[in-house]
């Protein structure tokens, strides 16, 4: 048992190993890769082929690419619409009694990321398997090639005023002492010494860093509650602030995000369109560390 303010939002291998049978869950696997591009930074693949070579018993498939983005959205992870959201989760099975695990063979980013948009939509009786594909492989526990659909069912979206935000949410917190915004990449991308970037190199001016994987532990576990807050303290992000977080595209910033949700805070958003947005729009400010160094080179 947890100790995480929040502890149904995350399940173990031996809860959902014991039930597996239960006709209340859903499993899904949400798994998707990014694959590096030297011309759009990533070229975004479905995870279906991880899925078909095996998956634990009983799971469905996500796709966060073909299923729950919105296709006329100027960017590829914007969140759809709630009657959009509501009809593709409905049609994939999963339906307001349920009870939902999600996981990723990949990074756990790509189930925090489906379980947040849930959570935006006001359905908060899912929860993220902690370790993941890797920890239920590791333990040598039941794997399915069977593909699974599971019957339509009744989704009710019932949109949540602030967690999922927009570029203006970001920039009226960038001006609060009450508010924080934070970057979930890593911090050679937030200081822009990184190759890969999505536009500018470099973080939001004057946002903090706390890289998404730094709330992992070695078994691709979350962190205890006594880490994760030490973590957080220790990058400058008060609980009791307002925090928005962001990445490239809105994926990693989950991380940050669902993990503040463990810890029982409940004043988190994500923005959506992350630095695929804002680093494209040279009127919103910038900041990147190799840009002095270079010219101090130069």
């Amino acid at each position: 048992m947890n100790d995480y303010v929040k502890g149904d939002f995350l399940v173990e291998t031996d809860w959902l190993a014991d039930h597996l049978d239960d006709p209340k869950v859903r499993i899904f696997d949400c798994t998707t890769h990014l694959i590096p591009d030297p011309n759009k930074v990533f070229t975004v693949k479905s995870g279906l082929e991880d899925y078909q070579a095996g998956h634990i018993p009983g799971a469905g498939y996500l796709d966060l690419q073909a299923d729950l983005s919105d296709p006329a959205g100027a960017f590829r992870f914007t969140t759809p619409g709630p009657e959009a959201f509501a009809a593709a989760l409905g049609a994939k099975g999963l339906g307001d009694d349920c009870r939902v695990v999600l996981y990723s063979t990949a990074a756990v980013s790509w189930a925090t990321r489906i379980w947040w948009m849930l959570y935006a939509y006001g359905f908060e009786n899912a929860a993220i398997l902690n370790g993941g594909w890797q920890k239920w492989q590791a333990e040598g526990r039941a794997v399915s090639t069977d593909d699974c659909e599971y019957g339509p069912a009744s989704f009710t979206a019932k949109p949540q005023l602030g967690r999922i935000i927009d570029r203006n949410a970001v920039l009226a917190a960038l001006g609060d002492d009450d508010a924080v915004v934070v970057n979930a990449l890593t911090k050679a991308q937030h200081d822009g010494t990184s190759k890969a970037h999505y536009g500018r190199p470099g973080g939001i001016t004057g946002s903090v860093c706390l890289p998404a994987l730094d709330l992992l532990a070695g078994d691709n576990t979350f962190l205890s509650t006594p880490e994760l807050t030490a973590k957080f303290a220790e990058s400058g992000i008060g609980l009791d602030q307002r925090v928005l977080t962001y990445c490239g595209g809105g994926v990693a910033a989950t991380v940050d995000s669902f993990a503040l949700t463990l810890l029982g805070h409940d004043d988190v958003g994500i923005y959506d369109a992350s630095l695929s947005e804002w680093a494209n729009d040279h009127s919103l400010p910038m900041s990147a560390k190799a840009s002095a160094a270079g010219r101090a080179e130069g």
